[in-house]
């Protein structure tokens, strides 16, 4: 019967006109949007028109089947399933031009600020808020989308509404079961917005020391020194301490702990200390410390502080300071490298013939 009806001389002129409306609408709008976007006076960037193509076809596609239902050559029992189809339609291509649109946005304000920079605090607090809230606000759009889309069909409607009716202490028990899942989604939207981390945020985490590599709404990933990975929970961060060494600034000081023998030269160190810092580009030539800061019975502990522009040059300049004086020591001052004392006691042995 319905192939008959395709065969139709009418409908197939209707079909083939609105199909040909379809397209001359479809480039039309895709070369204006072109066009917008190329002129830099206008907000519009020019990836949106490639970004928004399938969208937008399915707009118009929608458009043009809810204008086809008008037509008298469409059967009455056709009508029902070609306004279902249109709905989905509809629901599908704005729910994705939204999020299209959200995501340019988003990359046209991150775009403004360089992560890679050396005092790049503000741009890792953009970065690390934007990345968050652009998946709530996809994640509640596309469940508002779910929700459209299912109320729209009055069977699926009453499936819907007979299930929570009839699956109350179901309900209790998955809501329950759901607790921490929804806490983990809650403790990624508090870190948006109290920000105890940050993309790029130098950390230690259960002894491992990293860099914050990716935060999503449910876990975080910390890229470790040797490229190892740790993915812990996002509540982590809100129920458990943790350091962060680049909390407000990404200066940072580093020590070095020296042992020697009560012999030493603190003064000749702490010049040969001034020497190693003023040679190296690592130091930034804000902080040069040397102290004694114990005093045990065989050594006394003496640590070098040292200041760098950001944590991994100052695990570099550590490195660097605590060969160079040992070196030192061993080269200049040998005689003060730690030694244990041993004293025997000198013992008189009388022969049995006195």
């Amino acid at each position: 019967m319905y192939l008959l009806l395709l065969l139709d001389k009418g409908l197939t002129k209707h079909l083939a006109i609105g199909f040909i409306l379809l397209v001359i609408l479809y480039f039309g709008i895709s070369l204006l949007l072109k066009k917008i976007g190329a002129s830099s006076k206008y907000l519009l960037p020019l990836r949106f028109s490639n970004r928004v193509k399938i969208p937008l076809f399915l707009f118009l596609l929608a458009t043009t089947l809810r204008v086809s239902l008008l037509s008298s050559y469409v059967p009455s029992e056709a009508v029902d399933y070609a306004k279902s189809i249109s709905t989905v339609l509809y629901i599908i291509s704005i729910t994705w031009g939204i999020i299209v649109s959200i995501k340019i946005l988003k990359k046209e304000i991150v775009d403004r600020y360089d992560v890679d920079a050396t005092d790049n605090l503000k741009a890792r607090k953009v970065y690390t808020q934007f990345n968050i809230l652009e998946r709530v606000i996809i994640f509640i759009i596309v469940l508002f989308a779910i929700a459209i889309g299912l109320m729209s069909f009055d069977n699926i409607r009453s499936i819907g509404i007979s299930m929570l009716t009839s699956a109350g202490v179901a309900g209790i028990i998955v809501g329950f079961s759901a607790q921490k899942a929804l806490g983990t989604l809650l403790a990624g939207i508090q870190i948006a917005f109290t920000q105890p981390i940050r993309l790029d945020d130098v950390v230690i985490v259960e002894g491992e020391w990293g860099t914050i590599e990716e935060i999503t709404l449910t876990y975080v990933v910390i890229k470790i020194w040797d490229k190892r990975r740790l993915v812990v929970p996002t509540t982590y961060f809100i129920e458990k301490p943790f350091q962060n060494w680049t909390r407000q600034t990404s200066e940072i000081m580093g020590t070095v702990f020296i042992h020697t023998d009560y012999k030493m030269n603190i003064e000749a160190l702490r010049n040969q200390l001034t020497s190693i810092l003023e040679e190296t580009p690592l130091w930034d030539r804000e902080v040069n410390v040397l102290q004694v800061t114990d005093a045990k019975r065989d050594t006394v502990e003496i640590r070098a502080l040292m200041s760098a522009k950001d944590s991994p040059t100052a695990w570099d300049l550590r490195v660097h300071v605590r060969e160079k004086l040992v070196r030192f020591i061993q080269e200049n001052y040998p005689e003060s490298i730690p030694k244990s004392r041993v004293y025997l006691e000198k013992q008189v042995i009388k022969s049995n013939d006195e």
